[in-house]
C-alpha cells in the first residue's frame, strides 16, 4: 500500500498569539505585532518547503517502487520463491511468459512437476544443497511448458530470509534456446564442409572411431570408401572455380542420393569425398556383396554429365575401398588404405573400384566376369537342360525334375549353385527362368509324340523373384499356348520364402494356374518358413522332403524326425511327398517305412542330357523303376 501523504501545519499555539497582538492592536505596539506577523509567514513558508520537499521525497519512493516491479515483472530472466518443500510461492511476469502458463495455475504447485523426466535427478541434488544453505548454486536444465514445448534453461538459485521471517529459496532461470542454436551452429561449422554441407574429416573421424569403439564391443565390421573425382583438376582449370564447384555440390547430393540412410558422407578436401559404411552384415561374404552392390550404385549415380552454363560436363570418380572395425586401429589406417585402393582404381582406368584386401578385389573381379559371362550366356543360348527322374514305388518313372546347366565356353559345365545366386540378385534370373519355362514346355511338347515318354510330367523349379512378377501367370500360359505343351504334365516347384510376402497374392496366382491344369509342389520343404494357415490353402499336389534331411535320415534322429513329421503332415492334409537325394537303398527302404513312396535321386539316375533321359525311360517304360 502507498503511505499516506500528510501536510505540515503552523504551530496553533504561534498564530494564537498572533491573533491576539493583532486584535490589540490599537492598545500595544504596532512594531511588535507586525514582527509577530512576519514571524508567522516565515514559519509558514518553511513549512511549505518541508511539505515540497516531504511530496518530492514521497514521489521519488513511489518513482522508486514502480521501477522496482517493472524491474522484477519485466526482468529478462524469471524469478521464482519457492518454499522449503518446493511450492512456487511468488514469480514474476517473465517467469510466467518462459513457461507458457496462467499464474494462478503455477502458484502453490511444485516446481519439480516443471522439469523434464530426464533432469529430474539433477534438480533434486541442487535443491536439496540450496535447502541445506550452501552458496548460489546453478545447473543447466529443461523445464516443460505450458505449450508442450520444452525450454532449455539455465537455472540460479540460493536461499533467503522470506519477509515473514520463514527461509525461502529465490532461482532465476535464463532461457538458453538462443545459446543452444548458437551452441548448435558453431557444431556445425566446426563439423561440415561449408561448401557442399557433408560433413569434413572431423567429423568423419569421430564417427570412425565411434565405429571401431562400438565394432570391438559387438564384433562387427565397417566399410570405408574413399572417392576422388577422376580428372577434376583439368575441369576445374578450364571452366574456373565457380563452376568447379558446382561440380563437386552436384556431386556430394548425388553421393549423398545413393548412399544408405545412417551411412556417413563426407568431403575431405578439394575432389575428395569418402563414405562411412556401418552397420554391414556380420557375415563376410554378404558383407562384402553390399559393399560392393553400393559402390556400383554409387559409381551409376555419378556417372551421367552435368549440365553447366549451357555446356555437358562428364566427371566420373575412383572408388577405394576397405574394411575395418573388427579390431582396434586408429581411424587414420583405413583412411590410409582407402586411400590406397582408390588410386588402384585409378590406375585401373578410372571410374571404377578397387578393394584394399586383394582376396576380396579377386572375389569381386570374378563376380563381375561371372555377372558378363552370365548376360553372354543369356544372349548366345549357352543353357540346357538336364533331366533327373522321380520314382514311384508302385509306377516306376512318373515325371522328371529339370535342372539348368550352364555350358560356357571358356569354363566348361558351370552348375547352378556357382551363379544362381548372382542371377537372383543381378534380376537375371528371370530371363533364365522364362528360357527354362520355354524348354520344359519344348520338351513336354516332343515327349507327348513319344509313347514311352507321353506320360511323364516335368517339374521347374521357379524362383520367387521370378514368382513375384505381376505378369508371371500371363507369362506361364502364353508359353504353354506357343509351346502346344500339356498344363497338366507341368509340375512348378517353388521354395517356402514365395511364401514370407504377400502370400495371398501367391494363393491368387496359383488359383489361376491350378484353373488350368498345372501342379504345384513345395520344394526343400523344412527349410525355410511356411505358416501353415496359409499352407492349407495352397493348391498343392505334394511336398518334396529336402535332401539335407535325407542325406543323414539313417543316423540323425533329428532329421528322421523331421522327415517322420514332413510325411505325417502331406498326408493328412491329402498329398502327395516325394524325397530328393535318396542315394541308397537303405534310404528308400525307410523312407517307405515312413509313408513315402516316391523317390528322387543318385540312386535311381544322375542328371541327365533330354536323349540320354528318353533312351532311360524308353527302355524302362512307365512302371519300371529306374536303376
Amino acid at each position: 500500500m502507498n503511505p499516506t501523504r500528510k501536510k505540515l501545519a503552523p504551530d496553533p499555539l504561534l498564530r494564537a498569539a498572533a491573533e491576539a497582538q493583532l486584535a490589540k492592536a490599537p492598545q500595544t505596539d504596532g512594531r511588535a505585532a507586525t514582527g509577530l506577523l512576519h514571524e508567522l509567514q516565515v514559519h509558514q513558508i518553511e513549512l511549505e518547503m518541508q511539505n515540497e520537499a516531504l511530496r518530492a521525497k514521497q514521489s521519488e519512493i513511489e518513482e522508486s517502487r514502480d521501477r522496482y516491479i517493472d524491474l522484477y515483472e519485466f526482468a529478462p530472466l524469471g524469478y521464482l520463491t519457492l518454499s522449503l518443500d518446493g511450492m512456487i510461492e511468488e514469480l514474476n511476469l517473465s517467469a510466467v511468459t518462459l513457461l507458457a502458463q496462467v499464474r494462478n495455475e503455477l502458484l502453490q504447485r511444485r516446481f519439480t512437476n516443471l522439469v523434464v523426466p530426464e533432469d529430474q535427478s539433477r534438480w533434486a541434488e541442487l535443491f536439496l544443497r540450496l535447502k541445506n544453505g550452501d552458496d548460489k548454486d546453478r545447473v543447466e536444465l529443461s523445464l516443460q511448458r505450458g505449450d508442450g514445448t520444452v525450454l532449455p534453461v539455465r537455472l540460479e538459485g540460493e536461499k533467503r530470509p522470506g519477509g515473514n521471517g520463514a527461509a525461502q529459496i529465490r532461482i532465476a532461470l535464463s532461457d538458453l534456446t538462443s545459446y543452444k542454436a548458437a551452441e548448435e551452429q558453431i557444431h556445425d561449422l566446426a563439423y561440415t564442409d561449408l561448401l557442399t554441407g557433408l560433413a569434413n574429416r572431423r567429423k568423419l573421424i569421430i564417427r570412425m572411431q565411434q565405429a571401431i569403439s562400438a565394432g570391438e564391443d559387438q564384433q562387427h565390421s565397417c566399410a570405408l570408401m574413399m572417392l576422388d573425382l577422376d580428372n577434376f583438376k583439368n575441369l576445374n582449370d578450364s571452366l574456373g572455380h565457380e563452376q568447379g564447384d558446382v561440380v563437386l555440390q552436384g556431386f556430394a547430393k548425388r553421393l549423398s542420393a545413393a548412399a544408405r540412410d545412417g551411412d556417413t558422407v563426407a568431403r575431405l578436401g578439394a575432389d575428395e569425398f569418402a563414405v562411412l559404411l556401418d552397420p554391414l552384415s556380420p557375415d563376410p561374404q554378404q558383407a562384402l556383396r553390399q559393399v560392393e552392390s553400393l559402390a556400383s550404385k554409387m559409381l551409376a549415380a555419378l556417372e551421367p554429365p552435368y549440365q553447366l552454363a549451357g555446356s555437358t560436363i562428364s566427371c566420373s570418380a575412383s572408388i577405394g575401398i576397405t574394411f575395418f572395425g573388427e579390431q582396434h586401429e586408429e581411424p587414420l589406417e583405413p583412411l590410409k588404405r582407402a586411400e590406397l585402393a582408390m588410386y588402384q582404381a585409378k590406375s585401373a582406368g578410372r571410374n571404377t573400384l578397387r578393394f584394399f584386401e586383394p582376396q576380396m578385389q579377386a572375389a569381386v573381379d570374378a563376380r563381375v566376369l561371372l555377372e558378363e559371362a552370365l548376360h553372354e550366356a543369356i544372349q548366345k543360348q549357352q543353357f540346357t537342360l538336364y533331366y533327373q527322374a522321380q520314382v514311384s514305388d508302385s509306377e516306376g518313372i512318373v515325371g522328371a525334375e529339370a535342372l539348368l546347366r550352364w555350358l560356357d565356353p571358356r569354363r566348361g559345365m558351370v552348375w547352378p549353385a556357382e551363379f544362381i545366386t548372382l542371377a537372383e540378385e543381378t534380376g537375371l534370373i528371370l530371363p533364365i527362368g522364362a528360357w527354362v519355362l520355354e524348354a520344359a514346355c519344348q520338351q513336354l511338347a516332343l515327349w507327348a509324340s513319344q509313347p514311352a515318354m507321353a506320360q511323364l510330367s516335368i517339374a521347374v523349379n521357379v524362383s520367387a523373384r521370378q514368382f513375384r512378377e505381376s505378369n508371371f501367370v500371363e507369362q506361364v500360359l502364353a508359353t504353354l499356348q506357343r509351346t502346344h505343351a500339356n498344363p497338366q504334365r507341368l509340375k512348378l516347384e517353388l521354395t517356402e520364402s514365395v511364401l514370407v510376402a504377400n502370400a495371398e497374392e501367391v494363393i491368387v496366382k496359383m488359383n489361376a494356374l491350378k484353373a488350368m491344369g498345372i501342379g504345384f509342389a513345395i520344394d526343400d520343404f523344412g527349410t525355410g518358413y511356411s505358416s501353415l494357415s496359409y499352407l492349407k490353402r495352397l493348391p498343392l499336389e505334394r511336398l518334396k522332403i529336402d535332401q539335407g534331411f535325407v542325406r543323414n535320415i539313417l543316423t540323425d534322429a533329428d532329421d528322421a524326425a523331421i522327415s517322420r513329421a514332413v510325411i505325417a503332415m502331406a498326408t493328412s492334409m491329402g498329398l502327395g511327398v516325394i524325397a530328393e537325394g535318396v542315394e541308397t537303398e537303405a534310404q528308400r527302404e525307410f523312407l517307405a517305412s515312413l509313408g513315402c513312396h516316391t523317390y528322387q535321386g543318385y540312386l535311381f539316375n544322375r542328371p541327365l542330357p533330354p536323349e540320354k533321359f528318353e533312351a532311360l525311360a524308353q527302355r524302362l517304360g512307365r512302371g519300371a523303376a529306374a536303376p
